[in-house]
């Protein structure tokens, strides 16, 4: 297939992309820095569209002759009208064009922030109750993605292109290609220099997440474009939920003459994790992920960044 990927060249996407070339799949990358890793300029099957995702007329042209479209960039902004302009805005006018250009399939990037508080049971088809701009803005482009399933009076009477949604979690991982990037979070770059200054590292008490590496959640991307199912919700998770003092303690033993000592700040958070329920990608896809091999190689990798 050839696939329009918007923010390609970002940390997700630059895996997606690496991920969907492994499968034989042409890329499209639609992103405004094109030379933001150069090791994609030199492989024939990619190509570029330098364009924001409000340049819409730009993203319209770089979809004719996609089959598929794969949107991982975010627009910002810093009020609920800016945010909708900048994200939620793009993300149905991307729908448009993908629909106008014959696109097949499409992916929306979410984020677990688009469910919001934290209920005894977290699974797909929880009720969506965001806590933040951020997650409202996810939401609102969920709620497109889903109900775009035919327009009214002569534009798209009837829309064939399977449309699906993935939620990530906290993804991490070193960069794919020898000049990518890296999560934008510091947490772990952060931690690992404390250990080297032999400073105390500060945590919050019972603080973790489910996080998912990378790669894996690039596994689901390609499950979920070669699939056909259309408008499913996935949660783009691991199993195993992992706390900071567990990455700090990875952090520590690799120096093993540091000084340095975690201080926990308690805020009363629960001993016992509540947990995303992720076996629907395990049901259909047969994906289970574990992320501590890979943990400990990003301390790793942070540790040769300090």
């Amino acid at each position: 297939m050839k696939v329009f990927v918007t923010g390609g060249t970002g940390f997700i996407g630059h895996y997606v992309v690496r991920a969907l070339l492994a499968k034989g799949h042409e890329v499209v990358i639609a992103t405004r820095h094109p030379n933001k890793v150069p090791s994609l300029q030199k492989i024939p099957q990619v190509s570029f569209v330098e364009c924001a995702l409000t340049d819409f007329e730009k993203m319209a042209q770089g979809l004719v002759g996609c089959d598929a479209c794969i949107h991982v960039a975010l627009g910002w902004g810093e009020t609920p009208s800016t945010m909708l302009m900048n994200d939620t805005r793009a993300t149905v006018n991307l729908l448009e064009s993908a629909a106008a250009a014959g696109c097949k399939k499409f992916i929306y990037t979410s984020s677990t922030a688009a469910m919001g508080r934290i209920r005894p049971v977290m699974r797909e088809v929880t009720c969506n109750l965001p806590m933040d701009l951020y997650g409202a803005t996810k939401a609102a482009g969920e709620a497109f993605v889903l109900g775009f399933s035919h327009g009214y009076g002569d534009q798209f009477p009837k829309v064939e292109m399977a449309r699906n949604i993935i939620r990530p979690g906290y993804t991490f991982g070193n960069p794919a290609y020898p000049d990518g990037c890296c999560q934008p979070d510091r947490r772990f770059f952060d931690i690992v220099k404390a250990v080297k200054e032999n400073r105390d590292i500060n945590i919050i008490k019972n603080d973790g997440t489910q996080f998912i590496f990378a790669g894996h959640q690039a596994e689901l991307y390609v499950n979920l474009l070669e699939s056909d199912l259309n408008e499913e919700i996935f949660l783009g998770m691991s199993e195993c939920w992992v706390s900071w003092k567990e990455i700090a303690q990875m952090a520590l033993s690799l120096k093993p003459d540091s000084t340095s000592k975690i201080v926990e700040k308690d805020l009363g958070w629960g001993d016992d994790p509540i947990l995303f329920d992720v076996s629907k990608i395990k049901d259909r896809f047969g994906l289970a992920f574990d992320p501590h091999e890979q943990l400990m190689e990003h301390v790793k990798w942070n540790f040769e960044q300090v």
